[in-house]
C-alpha cells in the first residue's frame, strides 16, 4: 500500500522552476539542520539535490585548513550535478540554515536528460557556468593579489550608488566568509578592510559593508 502524498512536499516542489520540478517531483524529500555537512570533498557522490528550502555553501579546504568558497545555492537552484560522471566530489556543501532538499539518483538524472530538452540544456547551460566560472576563478588567482580580488569582490557585491556617492551592500558577510570567497586568510583580509576604513573608503558595522568612494587600484 502506497503511503499518500504529502501536501507539505508538493508547496516545496513548487517552488522550483518548471524545468527542475518534474526530475526533482521523483526525488525523496530529506532533511539537514543549519551547519550539516551534506557534501564531503573527495567521497564518492550517486545524488543531485535540488533545494527547496533553505540555502548552501560549497566551499574547498586546503591541508593547511584554509577555506575557499565557490557558490551558495537558495531556492530553486540545484548542487551535486559535478559528479553525474561517478567521479569523486569536487567540493564540500554545507547548510548554511535549516535546509530541504528533493535527492534524486545519478541514474534518474541521466534517464531524465533523455526525456526533457528543456532540462538538458538547462543543465549543459549550467555545467559551461561552472566551468567559466573556474577559468575566471584561477585568472583572478593568478593575476591579482589579495587586495585585488577584495576589491573586485567588494565591487560586484555592492549595490548601486545613493544620492551622496555611497554603495552598500546587502549582503551580512564576515571577514571569515570573505576570506574563504578569496581563498585568502581571515587575518589579511580583516587587516585590508581596517586600513580601507582608515583610509576613508569603507564603512563597516557588523558584517556589513558600504563602500564611501571609488576603491584604490592598488593597495
Amino acid at each position: 500500500m502506497h503511503a499518500p502524498p504529502d501536501p507539505r512536499s508538493d508547496l516545496l516542489l513548487n517552488r522550483l522552476p518548471d524545468t527542475l520540478r518534474p526530475l526533482a517531483s521523483r526525488g525523496k524529500i530529506r532533511r539537514f539542520r543549519r551547519g550539516a555537512l551534506i557534501i564531503r570533498e573527495g567521497s564518492r557522490g550517486d545524488e543531485v539535490f535540488f533545494l527547496l528550502q533553505g540555502r548552501v555553501r560549497a566551499f574547498s579546504t586546503e591541508a593547511g585548513a584554509r577555506e575557499i568558497s565557490f557558490a551558495i545555492d537558495g531556492v530553486g537552484e540545484y548542487f551535486g550535478e559535478m559528479a553525474l560522471d561517478g567521479g569523486a566530489r569536487s567540493a564540500s556543501v554545507e547548510a548554511l540554515e535549516p535546509t530541504v532538499c528533493a535527492v534524486v539518483t545519478r541514474q534518474t538524472v541521466w534517464d531524465h536528460v533523455g526525456r526533457d530538452v528543456e532540462f538538458t540544456r538547462s543543465l549543459i547551460e549550467r555545467l559551461i557556468g561552472r566551468a567559466r566560472w573556474t577559468t575566471t576563478r584561477a585568472r583572478e588567482l593568478a593575476l591579482f593579489d589579495v587586495y585585488g580580488r577584495l576589491r573586485r569582490q567588494l565591487e560586484a557585491l555592492a549595490g548601486p550608488a545613493d544620492k551622496a556617492g555611497e554603495r552598500a551592500i546587502d549582503e551580512r558577510i564576515t571577514h571569515q566568509a570573505l576570506a574563504s570567497r578569496l581563498g585568502s586568510s581571515r587575518e589579511m583580509v580583516s587587516r585590508l578592510l581596517k586600513d580601507l576604513e582608515r583610509g576613508g573608503y569603507i564603512r563597516t558595522a557588523r558584517a556589513s559593508v558600504t563602500l564611501l568612494k571609488a576603491l584604490p587600484e592598488r593597495w
